[in-house]
């Protein structure tokens, strides 16, 4: 096995392809291959097992084993070694199997004598299906090669399964009981709002019809073909962004994909896979199972995120080498249901006729889910078991508001939530009705809201909202959305287009709030129990300042002649604030040495989201022109509660008078160093505890577009005496949270909330 060749793999998937497509059961088919595979491999074992309802792997074939272990020996996902590479979709290759503490000895298989094991997981449309395993009587080590050349036939085997169906769908769900009754389940809601309708399954997974070829070279030309279509598809869809309703906002997103199709490196590892004996289609596929592997052992979330956006390019390009379009033909009420979905993907279909998105996956940092808030689409993510519950057509409404999809609904339940709908629509109507009216209570206090962005996309909220400004462009979306660092004259590009599109209107720009593993994906780097009081934002970039001097180099350069406003995140101290704006003014003076044109004025500040700062305001406040409060961050911190862990989710409140007392503070503290203030965080979008900043001093509060009208709404209804005296004089009561109080205030004085 150890001389295998790429020619030998070529001979041996040609002899499997003529096994898959001869006659017989498909029992005895999958006989033939693992007995093929054995030969091939010079291997004394040669076994595969299949995954069955209830995760539990089956022996379904074998060739060394005994023949009566075959659909009796059972393993659960995570026993033993084969449930191991299960469990976790990674290979595992071992000199000497029985030495592992993963080991698990089934005395009917007969395998007393074959010590090492190598096994790869079988994996179709992203999901592992079974484990192809083969052992030698003799400890033996394997190697990289080795372990490739038997993932490439297990991709091959795992094709032959799926089109056979060797396993029910059926039987790998439960049934939900009564059929008539209606189903809930329940998911994260990535953007708020109730969709009726019928279930469209987004199914992007191209059934590959051949997998081996005989002509590599014939393979090779029929991807370079395909690949430029691809582009041009791209281009098309950034050509047709300038006449969409939402104009050019969408370019950015696109852009990436232009950029992901011309990587090297994933076209590379195709052709590799080509050269191998695989067709273009079967190569794409296996590349990008291989990618998904990858990404499901990457532990920080918005790197997989960014990994899982690859999904859309790989399908597209499945879908042109089979000769099909990407297009579907939609109902008018229809509400998409995916394990994920590309931002490209979503775009293809006529979003007149989408209610709703359901996924299995997905979270809020990826590129559809941004696309989704733009088009005002609700979405409900990471539904398990989706795809498996939900058919074609089924009746669906999509609750996003408590992040919930109910199947098969009832009449009392469709009205119901029609009724929602309905109500709904009022009231965005009534935002839109007072949008350019200003943010003034009763008593004639003006209360500045501006807008958080992330991408081009989101800069269309400021017109849709009449947002006063941007009071965070978090900078670093654009870094984890392209798979190679931006250079300093695309993020001028990037930062004039933001600048532009904000029409005059003030930008304060955030430098990169990262983690070392999104910035370096291939960092080998340990990573960290908690990141989120790890090396991240701030630390990393004084850590490797050419990142920051690259990024302040090109905010200058975009702001030529334009107001800076440029804001550091994570500060905890005042040396790492000095740091920072070192860095800053040595780039300034770089600038006017080269004869660039200097920005019209500068403005610094910093994020409050670090505790230790709040002892260090007096000090930082002869330093900087304003503190931008972020409330998500300072909040974990205060209460020491992670705020991604669902058990502490309702456990704290951040309208306690704790922290009431605590943004009071920071109001005094600002207003003595006559120092500009604001709150970016969650806290500043949502209608009640923006009552209680404003009761509290804040002027300026900075929120997504969503949140623009609700609190526009809320503060025009209230009166500042009557709200302030009232939140202030419980600063000091003994409850936990001042939420309800809150709540009865509003309702007893017809506040919008």
């Amino acid at each position: 096995m150890s001389g295998f060749s790429a020619a030998g793999l070529r001979r041996m998937l040609s002899r499997l392809r003529d096994v898959m497509a001869g006659i017989g059961a498909v029992q005895e088919r999958l006989d033939k291959v693992v007995a093929l595979i054995a030969d091939d491999l010079k291997a004394d074992v040669c076994s595969c097992y299949v995954m069955r309802a209830g995760e539990v792997l089956e022996l379904f074939a074998t060739f060394g084993l005994s023949q009566k272990a075959v659909h009796l020996t059972r393993l659960r996902v995570g026993e033993g070694l084969v449930g191991e590479i299960a469990a976790h979709a990674r290979p595992v290759a071992l000199a000497d199997a029985w030495s592992h503490p993963q080991f698990v000895y089934r005395p009917e298989t007969g395998e007393d004598f074959f010590r090492s094991l190598m096994g790869v997981p079988m994996i179709q449309a992203g999901r592992v299906i079974g484990v192809l395993v083969v052992q030698t009587r003799q400890e033996r080590p394997f190697n990289d090669w080795e372990v490739e050349t038997l993932e490439t036939v297990a991709m091959v085997i795992a094709e032959l399964m799926a089109a056979t169906q060797i396993v029910r769908r059926e039987e790998l769900f439960q049934s939900e009981g009564n059929a008539l009754l209606h189903v809930r389940l329940t998911g994260v809601s990535l953007h708020p709002g109730v969709g009726i309708g019928v279930a469209v399954m987004h199914k992007p997974h191209v059934r590959i019809g051949r997998l081996v070829s005989d002509d590599p070279i014939v393979e090779e030309k029929r991807l370079q073909v395909a690949l430029d279509t691809l582009r041009a598809e791209v281009d098309a869809l950034i050509d047709g962004a300038h006449g969409d309703d939402l104009g050019d906002s969408y370019r950015d997103i696109l852009e990436v994909y232009r950029m992901f199709a011309d990587d090297r490196g994933w076209i590379s590892r195709i052709s590799e896979a080509i050269a191998s004996g695989l067709t273009a289609e079967a190569a794409v596929q296996r590349v990008h199972d291989d990618t998904r592997i990858r990404m499901m052992q990457v532990s920080d979330a918005i790197l997989r995120e960014r990994l899982q956006d690859l999904d859309d390019l790989a399908n597209r390009l499945l879908s042109i080498l089979a000769g099909g379009g990407m297009k579907a033909e939609l109902p008018d009420n229809a509400i998409l249901v995916c394990r994920s979905i590309g931002p490209t993907e979503l775009l293809d279909y006529d979003r007149r006729k989408l209610k709703g998105l359901v996924m299995e996956e997905g979270s809020p940092t990826m590129l559809a889910a941004v696309v989704a808030k733009a088009l005002d689409l609700p979405v409900v993510a990471q539904v398990q078991g989706a795809l498996n519950r939900i058919d074609a057509f089924d009746q669906i409404v999509l609750d996003a508001n408590a992040g919930q999809v109910v199947l098969r609904p009832s009449e009392e339940v469709v009205d119901l939530y029609t009724a929602a709908v309905e109500a709904r629509v009022k009231q965005k109507a009534a935002y839109v009705a007072f949008r350019d009216l200003p943010a003034v209570t009763r008593d004639g206090v003006k209360i500045s809201l501006h807008l958080n962005a992330g991408f081009l996309l989101d800069m269309h909220g400021l017109t849709e909202t009449n947002a006063d400004g941007i009071g965070l462009y978090r900078t670093e979306m654009p870094f984890l959305a392209l798979p190679t660092l931006p250079d300093v004259k695309t993020q001028e590009t990037l930062y004039k287009q933001v600048l532009d599109g904000a029409g005059g209107r003030p930008v304060t720009f955030r430098t990169l709030d990262v983690g070392g593993d999104k910035i370096a994906a291939s960092s080998t780097q340990a990573p960290e129990d908690n990141p989120a009081m790890g090396w991240r934002s701030i630390r990393l970039t004084l850590d490797r300042p050419s990142l920051l001097r690259q990024q302040l180099r090109a905010l200058i350069k975009a702001t030529a002649g334009r107001q800076l406003r440029v804001m550091f995140p994570m500060i905890a101290t005042l040396a790492e604030f000095d740091a920072a704006r070192k860095i800053l003014d040595m780039e300034l003076v770089r600038h006017a040495r080269h004869g660039g044109r200097p920005p019209l004025s500068v403005k610094v500040g910093t994020m409050l989201e670090v505790p230790s700062l709040l002892w260090q305001l007096e000090e930082l406040a002869k330093r900087v022109d304003f503190i931008s409060i972020g409330t998500n961050d300072l909040m974990q911190f205060i209460f020491a509660a992670d705020r991604g862990n669902t058990r502490l989710a309702h456990r704290y409140d951040t309208l306690s008078p704790a922290v009431l007392r605590m943004l009071s503070g920071v109001i005094a503290a600002c207003d003595a160093g006559h120092v500009e203030l604001s709150v970016c965080g969650d806290l500043a979008g949502a209608p009640r505890e923006a009552l209680a900043l404003v009761a509290l001093g804040f002027r300026t509060l900075s929120m997504s577009a969503a949140g623009i009208g609700p609190v526009r709404a809320a503060i025009r209804s209230a009166t500042l005496s009557e709200l302030g005296s009232f939140v202030r004089s419980r600063l000091m009561a003994p409850q936990a949270s001042l939420r309800e109080s809150l709540r009865a205030f509003a309702l007893d004085r017809g506040l919008a909330v």
